[in-house]
């Protein structure tokens, strides 16, 4: 029963725990034994706070034996990425600069779900600075696909992906630029959304409109995902620009009739991709159809989406690490180090161009939606690759130049802010998972969802587990 209670959905988690069918403790005390049992396989979990976490518990059902009213995640474990501030617990961000750093203060993520009820567990391991999208760094090592241990989770938020596959946790946050919480959901069958800029406010931040980069909800289905958005979405005045919806849109069950639904599907968008991933993702097309979708072979024209993306990355890092970077050269690793420098380096001109680029961009997506619901295409370009391996350097025989461009598949879609999501599509023919990627227009988040959902139920697959 431990273990099962570990893969239970945390909506599910959350009622049983009100109606006292389930107590708080039982909860927590079923993840810490599965983290003791799974984590040192897979090393996702990199700081436990397995003490606090108990005292949480406790505290949870004294809180129902007094007849306080819950949280929307009362009793939940949850587990926070090591990029997203938590005061008085350690967070890293990768960096042996910040091997002790224990914040004062959290995110404005990590707030809301302290304050609707979930009782955190520990932290998920990230690239150094979430740079990457394979999951390792100097301080803790590399974290491991529970499906094949011998290749990578994808990353940045691989640490949080793989907690949710192996039962460690019921949610997981993530951090999303150019396809964080994406790549790694694709990579371990699991559910991560990149929300459109300003559904979860992002605070403490360098810049408080600096929207490229995203905090979102990971999970094991879609309904979790949204489940999780009605906690952690809706205003707050420390980040200007968040959305005003509030986070009750997406209270109602996910259910649609998806007839009529009009669909986008990949052309390819110009990009290699391996033959297994497009076989599984192309393979789902005929589902779709199936429901009643109107699918028709269109994408968006994302020219100057690459050049916009590479500036913003570049001044993003700049602006966060420039000044630490300038006193200690040596403590980043080869990618952040050339990537600050490909910021410090950047004109008014390069800025602004990136700028108009990205503006053009937006303006194309929001013409291309008027005639769509959502625009389908694979999320990651390849499948896990080799653990030992940092980053792909060759897709079906085409060369690429920088550690990024094996995740082009993500990161032009970041450019205009559309939220996507990746949902599990499949398996090749080694048994390693291949995710979906469904975009929709600017702040469809609501829509994406429920497709996402039908495509779960029509098919069951998120519903495998990792071997053990």
């Amino acid at each position: 029963m431990s273990s099962e209670i570990c893969f239970l959905d945390a909506r599910e988690l959350a009622m049983r725990i009100r109606r006292r069918e389930l107590s708080a403790v039982e909860v927590v005390e079923a993840h810490l034994a599965q983290i003791e049992r799974v984590n040192p396989k897979v090393n996702a979990i990199v700081t436990l706070t397995a003490d606090q976490a108990r005292l949480a518990a406790r505290e949870a059902d004294a809180r129902l034996d007094r007849g306080d009213t819950p949280g929307i995640l009362h009793g939940v474990p949850v587990v926070h990425k090591d990029l997203a501030d938590t005061a008085g617990v350690r967070t890293t961000y990768g960096s042996p600069l910040f091997r002790d750093h224990v914040p004062t203060v959290s995110t404005i993520l990590v707030e809301r779900c302290a304050r609707a009820g979930a009782i955190m567990l520990g932290k998920s391991n990230t690239p150094e600075f979430g740079a990457g999208s394979q999951t390792f760094n100097a301080i803790f090592g590399a974290t491991r696909n529970p499906w094949d241990l011998t290749k990578t989770c994808g990353g940045s938020s691989g640490g949080a992906a793989v907690a949710l596959a192996c039962g460690m946790a019921a949610l997981a946050d993530g951090s999303d630029m150019g396809g964080s919480l994406r790549n790694p959901a694709s990579f371990c069958n699991v559910v991560g959304i990149r929300p459109s800029a300003g559904r979860v406010p992002g605070w403490p931040a360098v810049s408080a409109w600096f929207n490229m980069s995203v905090d979102g909800p990971m999970a094991r289905s879609a309904a979790d995902v949204a489940f999780f958005l009605g906690a952690i979405a809706g205003p707050d005045d420390r980040a200007p620009l968040a959305l005003r919806e509030p986070a009750s849109v997406f209270a109602p069950p996910l259910d649609r009739d998806l007839r009529g639904v009009r669909i986008a599907w990949h052309k390819g968008l110009g990009l290699p991709f391996e033959p297994e991933v497009l076989r599984v993702v192309d393979g789902q097309r005929a589902v779709f159809e199936s429901l009643g979708c109107i699918v028709e072979e269109d994408e968006p024209d994302l020219s100057g989406a690459h050049e916009a993306f590479l500036a913003y990355r570049a001044w993003m890092y700049e602006m966060r690490l420039g000044e630490l970077y300038r006193g200690q050269p040596k403590a980043f690793k080869d990618t952040v180090a050339s990537d600050i420098e490909r910021g410090l380096k950047l004109s008014a001109s390069d800025l602004g161009r990136a700028e108009v680029l990205r503006t053009q961009v937006y303006h194309r997506m929001r013409v291309f939606f008027e005639k769509y619901d959502c625009f389908m295409l694979p999320v990651s370009q390849v499948a896990p690759f080799d653990i030992d391996q940092q980053f792909v350097t060759n897709i079906a025989g085409v060369e690429l130049p920088t550690y990024l461009d094996w995740m082009k598949s993500c990161y032009l879609i970041s450019v205009p802010g559309n939220p996507a999501i990746s949902v599990p599509a499949g398996f090749t023919n080694s048994g390693l998972p291949v995710g979906m990627q469904i975009v929709g227009p600017h702040a469809g988040e609501r829509g994406i969802l429920e497709i996402a959902h039908a495509l779960e139920k029509a098919t069951g697959l998120g519903k495998r587990r990792p071997p053990e």
